[in-house]
């Protein structure tokens, strides 16, 4: 029986918590690229909260690998593609004024007119592009 599906749903409830709990806590939408590029630009009005949250990102996959636990992201190996998407990401967050947890998670839960479009553009471009990978490249 196979149950590696339970690892999206523990990742959702998650993920959907802590956007709950930092807009009850702080009232601030837990949208991770403003989080961050808050940090580079200097914006961010709470360095504290903004490195505990850049902190929590970063460990706790470094703390559950420590712990034995290994999820299979299916991340492409090639660094070209990962530097490359990485970058058309960021790209696309500034465009969009936010990422898929400000827009997708945060937003379309708030019920925003913008959270929805933008989910919807970022998942389209998303698809088009991987049918564009496979069919162009065989990749």
């Amino acid at each position: 029986m196979q149950i590696e599906w339970i690892y999206g749903l523990i990742g959702g409830l998650l993920i959907g918590s802590a956007a709950a709990l930092m807009l009850l806590g702080n009232g601030r939408i837990m949208g991770a690229s403003g989080i961050v590029g808050g940090l580079i630009d200097g914006s961010a009005t709470d360095r504290g909260s903004t490195l505990a949250f850049i902190a929590g990102l970063i460990g706790m996959p470094a703390l559950m690998s420590l712990g034995g636990w290994q999820v299979d992201t299916q991340a492409a190996s090639a660094p070209v593609l990962l530097i490359t998407g990485g970058l058309a990401v960021g790209i696309g967050t500034r465009f969009a004024n936010g990422c898929t947890s400000g827009h997708g998670v945060c937003g379309m839960s708030r019920l925003s007119v913008r959270g929805f479009a933008a989910t919807l553009a970022y998942i389209g471009a998303g698809a088009m592009t991987v049918t564009a990978m496979r069919i162009g490249l065989g990749l």
